[in-house]
């Protein structure tokens, strides 16, 4: 079994499959693991995954518990959502993968391989060949999953088109010490010039997150400044600001043959508040089971048949409410800004708030109905299965 990319996701797949038995391998591009600032934000169906993989318990232990969403314009409160004993956690990514590849070291210690860059992908038979830059003879692996990224080579190798789907807006974020005042809530400035986010993150840090009409944010002295202006809060950035595009695009077919996609290659979803790396993690756990089903009781001609109708359905109702929340967060003045006031003081009220904190925490994009391996229970996670010898990658 061969995964593309040890991003959050394809490390967490790799450490599913490996706690099944499954001989896999994890081909990273990357000589050395990422720092930059990233998602922050673990959905409860997330941690029900890291606990899959056997890293919930050290995610608790270290991430900050956001109970809650606080919404306000120019001073006045518009709103509030109770996460009530299914909280948001807050962990910088690359704390997440650490973890992660940490785990998969005890299960696989010889999985991941960095510095090797994916060439070319061709099935033959009951093998997928896995070509890699400076190696002719490269990888056979049963199956093939693609964890790369937006920017995905197995995705364009699989010949799936990238469409364009609604959501777009620039943003800048930073880092900056709590205020004297620390929340544990996540605060949402719907200011009529753009949103300004913030979350809380372990150590007295919270992230500031703000949407960007024009021009940009060149350094943290300027990057403060929009956020006083907006908020009236006054921060000190820890370092330079970074500014990203939130667009969404979703492939027009997560898997062909034996080869899948999974998280960013399969979707982008907007990265506040984490969604994209959530769904990319239930995903992984989806297809875990489809390719323990596989492996038992041998393979149809499209063994990701259904994980592709779910996931596909799954990314789009994330996608239309990420298209939502940036809507909600634009620029906003006059009748429009009372409006979307209003709107927002609506659906702070039940039943509204109930069904919109469900939304928030992803309630509902969970895993659903999947395909189950042989004698395997219901639960999240699965008993370790004797399959390696079946599903060796090797160098052909």
């Amino acid at each position: 079994m061969a995964i593309v990319g040890a991003g959050p996701v394809g490390l967490l797949l790799a450490c599913l499959l490996a706690a099944r038995g499954v001989d896999v391998v994890v081909l990273e591009r990357r000589a050395e693991p990422g720092g930059r600032t990233r998602a922050i934000g673990i959905h409860p169906p997330g941690l029900a995954a890291l606990d899959a993989a056997g890293i919930g318990a050290s995610v608790r232990r270290e991430a900050t518990a956001i109970r809650s969403g606080i919404a306000s314009c120019q001073g006045r409160r518009l709103g509030a959502l109770d996460f009530g004993d299914d909280p948001v956690l807050s962990l910088p990514q690359h704390r997440t993968e650490s973890l992660l590849e940490a785990r998969l070291a005890a299960l696989a210690p010889r999985a991941m391989h960095r510095g090797v860059e994916m060439t070319g992908l061709r099935e033959s038979g009951s093998r997928v060949m896995v070509r890699v830059a400076g190696d002719e003879t490269g990888w056979r692996a049963r199956y093939v999953v693609g964890a790369d990224g937006v920017r995905s080579t197995v995705r364009k190798m699989l010949g799936a088109a990238w469409i364009a789907r609604p959501g777009f807006a620039r943003y800048a974020m930073a880092d900056a010490p709590e205020r004297a005042d620390p929340s544990a809530s996540a605060l949402l400035h719907l200011e009529p010039d753009g949103v300004v986010e913030s979350f809380p993150l372990p150590g007295g840090v919270r992230r500031w997150v703000a949407r960007l009409d024009e021009g940009a944010v060149t350094d943290g002295r300027r990057f403060a400044a929009l956020v006083e202006s907006r908020t009236g809060t006054a921060i000190e950035a820890l370092a330079e600001p970074s500014e990203f595009i939130a667009r969404q695009h979703l492939a027009s077919s997560f898997a062909r043959g034996r080869t899948a996609l999974v998280g960013d290659a399969a979707h982008e979803v907007s990265p506040i508040g984490g969604q994209g790396m959530n769904l990319g993690w239930l995903d992984a756990v989806h297809l875990d089971r489809a390719i323990a089903l596989a492996l038992e009781t041998g393979a149809p001609r499209e063994p990701f048949a259904h994980y592709d109708r779910a996931r596909r359905s799954a990314a789009r109702r994330a996608m239309r409410q990420a298209a939502f929340n940036m809507a909600m967060g634009a620029p906003a003045h006059g009748m429009r800004l009372t409006t979307r006031n209003a709107l927002v003081g609506l659906l702070s009220r039940r039943p509204a708030r109930d069904i919109l904190a469900r939304a928030f925490t992803m309630d509902g994009l969970s895993t659903g109905s999947m395909p189950r391996s042989a004698g395997q229970s219901t639960r999240t996670s699965a008993p370790r299965r004797g399959l390696g010898g079946e599903d060796r990658c090797t160098p052909d």
